[in-house]
């Protein structure tokens, strides 16, 4: 029996859910709720779905699990909602941008016995998957530095920056869950460097588009994130694992995987330019494995905790790179 689903929010990002659930077996798209009407009805016809509102879906028997995909401020209230419905739950990045927020909704899922995934889809991408399985077969022997360069093709609208949280909890939040699980150790500091080098009025809303981060574990391992919101040649997505007895690294996916070679010398194909293209299989791999774990009633692979901590560090980043000074966490 398929898991029945709703989308909640019919945006870029409830888009790509949608289109992530129509092509997971075992997953069906029953409803999407959105209050812009061209929206609504633009994701009916592209997905054979009901348009529902968010109240009707809680009450919805045909109804198993719902995505959260609306804006980020009524993430927290909608997870406690459907928790209390005894609805599965998967939630967007971030749970909210408070961390004592985050606490409050979890521990009513933890009340309810209620399931909550956290969207960190970059953990279910093919390549980085192959990174993980490499460091955890010991084939690179123990993990001491971790190098995530993460640079978008361009900013969003300064309407999306206002109310995104910044730059550290928008964007580095997923190179900061990434660097908890390959690390394989939790961040004890944090040392973040802003800047504005690509847009000034980026600066004029309180926000940095060019910023560096350090973590160190308590046995001194390593990461360095480094992230843009400009990269003229494409969306940048590297990783690369030192360990004692070895490397393993990701390298970008491109629009085709072949090498020119002529007079002009060795050229290759663009990078994807866009994120909901370069980690289409990352998508629908996360909601294989939310529907997996909803049906063994196993823990699912991203936790609300998971999404804490990350938040937690995007927090230490944002006053370390206000303070100019290391932020202990935890």
């Amino acid at each position: 029996m398929s898991l029945r689903f709703a989308v909640l929010g019919a945006g870029r990002i409830g888009q790509v859910h949608a289109r992530a659930i129509a092509s997971v077996p075992g997953a069906e798209l029953v409803a999407i709720a959105e209050p812009f009407a061209a929206a609504a009805e633009a994701a009916r016809k592209a997905f054979g779905c009901e348009i529902r509102t968010i109240d009707a879906i809680l009450g919805s028997a045909d109804i198993d699990a719902v995505v959260i995909c609306t804006p980020t401020d009524t993430h927290a209230d909608l997870i406690e909602k459907f928790a209390r419905a005894g609805k599965a739950v998967f939630c967007e990045k971030p749970v909210d941008l408070s961390v004592p927020r985050v606490r409050q909704a979890l521990a009513t899922v933890e009340a309810e016995g209620a399931t909550l995934m956290v969207g960190f889809n970059r953990r279910f991408d093919p390549d980085f998957m192959a990174v993980k399985a490499a460091i955890d077969a010991g084939k690179i022997g123990d993990v001491e530095m971790v190098t995530i360069t993460s640079r978008d093709p361009g900013a969003p609208p300064a309407a999306y920056i206002k109310v995104s949280g910044g730059i550290f909890r928008d964007m580095t939040i997923h190179d900061f869950d990434m660097a908890r699980w390959l690390l394989g150790e939790e961040p004890v500091s944090v040392m973040a460097q802003g800047s504005v080098l690509t847009d000034p009025e980026i600066g004029e809303l309180g926000d940095y588009d060019s910023v560096n981060v350090i973590l160190r574990t308590a046995s001194g391992k390593q990461c360095i994130i480094t992230n843009s919101r400009r990269a003229t040649y494409g969306y940048d997505q590297r990783i690369e694992v030192l360990g004692s007895k070895g490397m393993v690294a990701a390298q970008n996916t491109r629009e085709a995987k072949i090498e020119l070679a002529n007079g002009d010398g060795f050229t290759q194909p663009p990078l994807l330019n866009f994120f909901m293209t370069r980690y289409t299989a990352a998508y629908a791999n996360e909601i294989a494995a939310f529907v997996a774990a909803v049906k063994d009633g196993a823990p699912t692979p991203t936790t609300g905790l998971d999404g804490l901590k990350a938040l937690e560090l995007a927090e230490a980043a944002v006053h370390s790179a206000a303070e100019g000074i290391a932020v202990s966490v935890g």
